[in-house]
């Protein structure tokens, strides 16, 4: 089974659950799948490890949907989807999994890509959040990590989904 990762109107697909960040010569898991929703499974949930930070620098780190760490924010968990807010109510960042209905109903550009990379899950990832040092942001439209920027790309990897100060690598 494969992942696609779908940030605004792009998706990345990469064989692994996984999304790291790297700088310099460190690379860091920031998100790693550790459970998907089956329809037809009703004992089976989403359900990811999360290390990232917001805006202000504290760290936010999730073990299966639970709060590994201390701070001023809330977890919000459905069979399909995990959401951490800010003090504030904002969305630091919400992690998706899509059934098939929705996904195959997306912009037929990324949908051709799904099609020859099947069997995979379709991961939507929204917020606005850090990960040690590179900022992302994805909105409904664009993918930004740091000053670079991504809309509608539908792209495959052998590697892991990495962000770096220079973007996102496959």
């Amino acid at each position: 089974m494969k992942y696609a990762f779908l940030f605004g109107t792009s998706a990345f697909i990469v064989p692994q659950g996984v999304i790291t960040v790297a700088n310099d010569d460190i690379t860091k898991q920031i998100l790693h799948v550790h459970s998907l929703y089956h329809d037809n499974d009703p004992a089976s949930f989403f359900s990811i490890n999360l290390d990232i930070q917001d805006a202000t620098g504290n760290y936010i780190r999730l073990t299966g949907n639970k709060a590994e760490s201390e701070g001023n924010y809330k977890v919000e968990t459905e069979r399909n989807s995990v959401k951490v807010l800010n003090s504030n109510g904002s969305v630091l960042i919400h992690v998706h999994q899509l059934d098939n209905e929705t996904a195959i109903n997306l912009e037929h550009n990324i949908t051709a890509e799904f099609e020859v990379n099947m069997p995979l899950a379709v991961i939507r990832i929204s917020g606005d959040f850090m990960a040690d040092g590179v900022h992302v942001v994805a909105e409904n439209e664009k993918l930004w990590v740091n000053e670079d920027s991504w809309a509608t790309a539908a792209l495959s990897g052998t590697g892991p989904l990495r962000f770096t100060a220079a973007g996102v690598a496959i």
